[in-house]
């Protein structure tokens, strides 16, 4: 994105990251990175069932960053503000990206969590450009993350 942020932009900027603070969604998003691993459905509901705490704790993780990320993509958000301060989105395409097509094909809706994965996409590209070799050693340190929470989890 061309330009600097608006005004109006900023001042959304600053609301969605307020929002992240937010006592409970804080421990959400904590729980969240060190259990959601999941590779299938099965492992999504056995892990954050609905109507269980961590069915509540996952689902306001990921719902919040598909707001987030939709504001980002109809234009409400300066894309290289979001970007250069808002890594954490990426992480949860990363957790829950395995899963993405079942849930789809599941609740027969191709666009779930559409938003999430475009504003990916497209950072992706973003940091390929800015930083090059950040998305693949991000997602060397999140598989490392990932292993040793499931040796953890056996122990």
């Amino acid at each position: 994105m061309d330009g600097n942020p608006t005004h109006e932009q900023a001042q959304l900027h600053l609301q969605i990251y307020d929002l992240r603070r937010e006592a409970r969604l804080r421990q959400a998003r904590d729980w969240f990175a060190k259990n959601y691993i999941v590779n299938s459905l099965d492992d999504a509901m056995r892990i954050a069932a609905p109507g269980t705490e961590a069915g509540a704790f996952a689902g306001m993780v990921v719902g919040y960053w598909e707001q987030a990320c939709a504001l980002l993509n109809y234009g409400l958000l300066h894309e290289d503000l979001f970007f250069e301060t808002s890594g954490e989105f990426f992480g949860v395409w990363e957790q829950v990206k395995p899963i993405v097509p079942e849930f789809r094909e599941r609740f027969a809706d191709k666009q779930l969590l559409a938003h999430l994965e475009k504003a990916v996409q497209r950072y992706e590209s973003w940091a390929e450009q800015r930083k090059p070799g950040h998305v693949a050693a991000m997602r060397q340190f999140m598989k490392q993350m990932r292993t040793q929470s499931a040796a953890a989890a056996k122990a």
